[in-house]
């Protein structure tokens, strides 16, 4: 069968081959006879282009020498443009871009033609004139394609003056009347000839859409003869391309190549028919087979055991999936009617209307749940789906069950059950309330026994606590949003995995408060929710209220002991003014009775009694106001202000016990949010201490001085403002440093020891620290530096500066 085939196959292949060859040398032939006249059109295109290309050049000298003005050009243009059909304009344009001469011929579109007097606009025009001027040289321009009017062709040709650029002719030529006078027209009679820009659009000519590119299996399959060479010298902006027209029908049109082709083909395809023939029978029966062998594979490898019954009910099929899992064999069921072997005994008269309602087409679409009874005698639970089982021409055979094992599914599902069971009794037996809302809904999706018995079974109380709390939360009635989720494009995963948030409310309803924490939670329908949970803190807060209001008597107290011990101080403070405004009374008294005082004297003693009673005055209301038992109330305060009241008070302790005070505070000190009467209570404290110990120390009158500096710091990693106050005493023993800050710890004998406790306390409820050191001179001690800063979080750093100038 094969020999007569390739015979038949090596006879189209020789005859192919003559065919082929014979065209293609003709092709050839016509491709080089089209090479060779496009190549002479272009010679005779460039060779004319040169002539008017010389005889602007002759212009522009005549221009440049000055030997013709503008009317003498615009003669001239006129006599060139009405001799060569092509050159379609002539201008002549001086150094400032402006057309001193122009003639352009009737033809030339009123958009394209030039006024004397106008300026270049910025263009291809202007483009080409600065390249002309710079190459010093003549400059063809690239005509592109565009809309109406057609481009036409530039040439520029600089003019230069004794060397000095002084304008530029510019001559315009018709792409449309080169190609008609330039072109032989021998060459135009055979060829389809066009003139094509630097893209290949077409500028002029006629030219037919050639064939696209592909697999040249035969000659007279190849694309249309042309050929296509630039324009010198425009260069690559001007392309000359020639198509041949078609003049004799090839091969195709030969008739005794399509006889010896067809009586070819037709033996081959007779030949390959029977053949594929026999094929496809073969190929049919082994697609068969490896379906069938398939199709039984896929069965037996499927999880599922596969049942089928006929219209009687009785076994027909059973897969090995289905023998697995019941431990009898495909022989031993395939054929029963039921009761089935693996049916239990209990379960028959279910099973048996369960198999009634499955003949008379009442399954169930869910499909049912039975107990399945193993060969060995084990039971397992199994869920059947039965569906009508159709043949190819659409009737119905039987049914098709399917069985899949869910015994361990149901072991899960209890163990679920439990487990939730278990969690569920744990959240109900805790003393806190837990709710969780989704965001944007007033739905409650859980709350346990004490949020129930706090709430009620509605999400207000899980609304009220975030709101009070200062939670983000969204309102389901937000009339700005409407139906939009506020919380719509955020990234879940950053919101659920985000610290819980941490508040204590005040709650009226209840009387309690409470201490509330919430996060954001993916719910199990994939909704974000919110869950929070609150606890009774009412007996801590209680307890905080108790230690607070003991600590604000701690503090009253100890500033009374301060004024107390500070009483004859402050006595021998105020018998000065008191002692004054009495010897001014006396004395204007006794100049009154004998008549020797004006009314300027008189007035001058009085304004003197009014300063000394002023000056009592002030330093009983210091006292009043230290001692004066107040809420704490933290304020933003000015540090100079806090010392100079603090200096005042303690001044007066200080005088005497003849101590010299020296403070320092430094410039352009940030506020710090402070309790101004519990930070001067610190430094009266800390400064009368510093006196009492020089006083015991009884050092010189040149040794007894106190020195109080402010400065602001850089102190672990924070900015604050530093106090210091530093004598000139006998320091502190190594066994007093550590038991300085105990509470009833003294030095002194009349000392109750609450005093530097009480000072700590203060600092460190400002988040400061206070630090004590002694001063040494060699192995001696000189005195005693007491230091403690207060931070400022949002203060500008300003200790480097500062410590500059302190050192220098």
């Amino acid at each position: 069968m094969l020999a007569p085939l390739a015979a038949v196959l090596l006879f189209l292949a020789a005859i192919a081959s003559a065919f082929w060859y014979l065209r293609a040398e003709e092709i050839g032939r016509e491709h080089e006879a089209v090479k060779r006249d496009v190549e002479y059109a272009q010679q005779r295109l460039r060779l004319r282009l040169l002539e008017r290309q010389e005889q602007l050049m002759r212009m522009a000298r005549y221009a440049s020498n000055r030997e013709i003005d503008a009317a003498e050009f615009d003669s001239r243009a006129e006599s060139l443009v009405s001799q060569y059909p092509e050159l379609q304009a002539l201008s002549w344009i001086d150094d400032r871009r402006r057309f001193k001469a122009s003639y352009a011929a009737p033809s030339v579109h009123p958009a394209q033609q030039h006024a004397v007097g106008d300026v270049l606009r910025p263009g291809d025009i202007e483009s080409n004139y600065a390249l002309a001027r710079e190459l010093r040289q003549p400059v063809f321009s690239r005509p592109s394609r565009g809309g109406d009017p057609q481009p036409m062709l530039q040439l520029h040709i600089p003019l230069f003056d004794q060397g000095l650029f002084a304008g530029m002719v510019l001559g315009e030529f018709s792409v449309d009347g080169l190609l008609r006078y330039g072109v032989p027209p021998e060459v135009a009679a055979r060829y389809a000839v066009s003139l094509l820009d630097a893209k290949g659009e077409p500028l002029a000519g006629q030219s037919f859409k050639p064939r696209k590119a592909g697999p040249r299996l035969l000659p007279w399959s190849e694309r249309t003869n042309e050929y296509e060479v630039p324009v010198s010298p425009v260069g690559n902006g001007l392309v000359l391309r020639a198509q041949a027209y078609r003049t004799s029908p090839g091969l195709v049109g030969n008739g005794l190549f399509w006889l010896v082709g067809a009586l070819s083909v037709l033996t081959v395809w007779m030949l390959i028919g029977t053949w594929r023939h026999t094929r496809g029978r073969l190929q049919t029966q082994q697609a068969l087979v490896a379906e069938t062998n398939f199709r039984r594979a896929m069965e037996n490898s499927m999880p599922t055991g596969m049942r089928v019954l006929d219209l009687e009910g009785r076994i027909s099929y059973v897969n090995s999936s289905f023998c697995a899992m019941t431990g009898w064999s495909e022989d031993e069921l395939v054929g029963q009617r039921p009761p089935f072997p693996y049916w239990l005994e209990a379960d028959r008269e279910m099973l048996n209307e369960r198999i009634e309602e499955e003949l008379h087409g009442r399954a169930l679409q869910g499909g049912y749940q039975i107990r399945v009874k193993r060969k060995n005698g084990t039971v397992f639970n199994a869920r059947l789906y039965v569906s009508p089982l159709i043949d190819a021409r659409g009737q119905q055979t039987g049914w098709m069950t399917s069985m899949t094992d869910i015994t361990e599914p149901t072991r899960i599902r209890e163990q679920l059950s439990a487990s939730h069971e278990r969690f569920t009794t744990v959240l109900e037996a805790l003393d806190a309330s837990v709710s969780v809302a989704p965001i944007g809904s007033e739905e409650l999706l859980f709350a346990n026994k004490l949020y129930r018995l706090w709430f009620g079974s509605n999400t207000a109380g899980h609304l009220s606590m975030v709101a009070q709390a200062g939670m983000p939360v969204s309102s389901a009635h937000d009339e700005d949003l409407g139906d939009v989720d506020p919380l719509a494009g955020l990234p879940l995963d950053t919101l659920t995995a985000a610290q819980p948030a941490n508040n204590e409310i005040f709650v009226p309803a209840l009387g309690k408060w409470l201490e509330v924490r919430s996060r954001y939670l993916t719910w199990v329908d994939g909704r974000l929710a919110q869950l929070v949970i609150s606890t009774d803190i009412t007996p801590r807060r209680q307890a905080e209220d108790l230690a607070a209001a003991q600590a604000n008597r701690a503090q009253t107290s100890s500033r009374l002991i301060t004024m107390g011990e500070m009483a004859s101080s402050v006595a021998h403070e105020l018998n000065q003014p008191l002692a004054a405004i009495a010897n001014y009374c006396n004395g204007m008294m006794s100049r009154i009775k004998t008549k020797q005082i004006d009314e300027a004297a008189l007035l001058a003693a009085l304004e003197k009694t009014t300063r000394q009673a002023q000056r009592a005055g002030q330093i009983i209301q210091r006292i009043r106001s230290f001692v004066k038992r107040s809420e704490p109330n933290r304020t933003t305060a000015e540090v100079s202000t806090l010392v100079s009241e603090a200096v005042e008070l303690a001044g007066i302790e200080l005088r005497r016990r003849n101590v010299r005070l020296n403070p320092y505070v430094a410039a352009r000190l940030p506020t710090v949010r402070v309790d101004p009467i519990l930070i001067e209570q610190v430094l009266i404290n800390l400064l009368k201490n510093a006196a009492e110990s020089i006083d015991l120390a009884d050092r010189p009158m040149a040794r007894r001085s106190v020195e109080l500096r402010v400065l602001p710091r850089l102190i672990e990693g924070q900015n604050a403002v530093e106090f210091s106050v530093q004598d000139t005493g006998a320091g502190l023993a190594p066994e007093v440093i550590e038991r300085l800050y105990e509470a009833f710890f003294s030095t002194k004998p009349e000392g109750m020891g609450i005093g530097l406790n009480l000072c700590r306390t203060i600092v460190e409820s400002h988040q400061g620290r206070m630090q004590a050191q002694n001063i040494y001179n060699g192995p001696e001690v000189v005195g005693c530096r007491f230091s403690f800063w207060i931070p400022v979080p949002n203060a500008i750093n300003f200790a480097a500066n500062n410590d500059t100038k302190e050192a220098a």
